[in-house]
């Protein structure tokens, strides 16, 4: 909650400087007649509107779970990220458009002491805006946030471009800050690519860090009981807010309910140490199978080298009213060959060994 209070604080204090620049780089633009200048302060004010959508979308990320979204709302973030960067990329295109105009004309800009001064207070501003935002996105795993530092840094870059049109056009009578505008508008439009490329990548389901996958792994395996844990999967529903499934490998011979006291105690371990809602599924093992441990070798055997990088485990022998086979093997995410193509090949492969019913599920690892 005090990191929400501070991202809200940043916000806020990024929405005025933005109007301050923004009257002033208007101001000078109009008196010294710089539409390049006119129409950096025309962006500042589109900051205003974005500084906008990143507070309303921090006060949305903060409600509570309802009825209609029972994750929360933290994903709201990655939708003012996507607003902020379509945001940069239709300033970049003006820009362009009018950085392309100006080196058709010709036009040479004039300067003067106080263009000078303003578009050089402008960069220091939108430099310092640029760390306060880096800083509490890397505090808060904001990806608006992010995305608004990556606004404020471009920023810069542009108002140092049309400072060095304006410098160049008045001692070497060349339109240069058409030219520079135009380098400047490819930049920011590549960058506003960038920022609607993260976020489009977390609304659709960006794996999380591998340190926090192999922290929660540690939690888990360091749980008493505990054999052993595959199939673990984190669903990340905000910058702050995830989820995970794990199938906790446990031993067989013990009581079900001293087994479930165990996986509860994980659970509340992992939610502790990392953050993650974890939901844990008992597996349990047999020690000394010998049925199932020669089965699974030969089935082994039989499917490795089928596919590049493919693993076979989970496997166990279902004893009910008919004997059952159920393993489960992993491919690499860039095997290209289709799930039902994989599983109808092993259980081809398993029906030359034994007749028995086999179950395979195939995932991607």
């Amino acid at each position: 909650m005090e990191q929400s209070k501070k991202g809200i604080a940043v916000s806020l204090v990024g929405i005025l400087l933005n109007l301050l620049l923004a009257g002033g780089k208007i101001a000078v633009g109009i008196v010294f007649s710089l539409v390049s200048v006119v129409a950096d302060g025309v962006n500042n004010l589109s900051d205003c509107g974005s500084g906008i959508v990143l507070l309303v979308s921090m006060r949305i990320s903060q409600k509570p779970a309802d009825r209609e979204h029972p994750y929360g709302h933290q994903r709201a973030e990655y939708v003012a990220s996507m607003l902020i960067g379509c945001l940069i990329l239709v300033f970049a295109v003006e820009l362009a458009r009018e950085s392309i105009e100006k080196c058709v004309a010709g036009t040479l800009s004039q300067g003067g002491l106080w263009l000078y001064a303003v578009l050089g207070v402008s960069i220091a501003v939108k430099a310092g805006m640029a760390l306060m935002y880096g800083m509490q996105a890397r505090a808060q795993r904001s990806q608006s946030l992010k995305a608004a530092a990556a606004d404020s840094l471009c920023d810069c870059i542009a108002t140092f471009a049309v400072i060095l049109g304006v410098v160049i056009s008045q001692f070497a009578a060349l339109p240069a800050d058409g030219y520079a505008g135009l380098l400047v508008a490819v930049f920011i439009g590549w960058e506003s690519i960038s920022v609607l490329r993260d976020a489009g990548s977390s609304l659709l389901g960006k794996a999380p860090d591998a340190a926090l996958s192999d922290r929660v792994r540690e939690v888990i395996l360091s749980g008493e009981g505990v054999l052993g844990v595959h199939d673990l999967r984190i669903y990340r529903y905000g910058p702050e807010k995830f989820f995970a499934t794990a199938h906790i490998e446990t031993d067989a011979s013990l009581p079900a309910v001293l087994t479930h006291g165990h996986i509860d105690d994980v659970e509340r371990a992992v939610e502790r140490e990392t953050g993650v809602i974890l939901t844990g599924h008992c597996d349990p093992v047999t020690y000394g199978d010998e049925e199932s441990l020669e089965l699974e070798s030969r089935i082994r055997a039989a499917v490795t080298g089928m596919y590049d990088n493919m693993d076979l485990h989970d496997f166990r022998l279902v004893r009910g009213a008919r004997l059952k086979a159920v393993f489960e093997v992993g491919v690499p995410y860039d095997c290209k060959e289709k799930d039902e193509k994989i599983r109808a090949d092993v259980l081809a492969a398993v029906k030359i060994i034994t007749d028995i019913e086999t179950v395979v599920t195939v995932e991607r690892e």
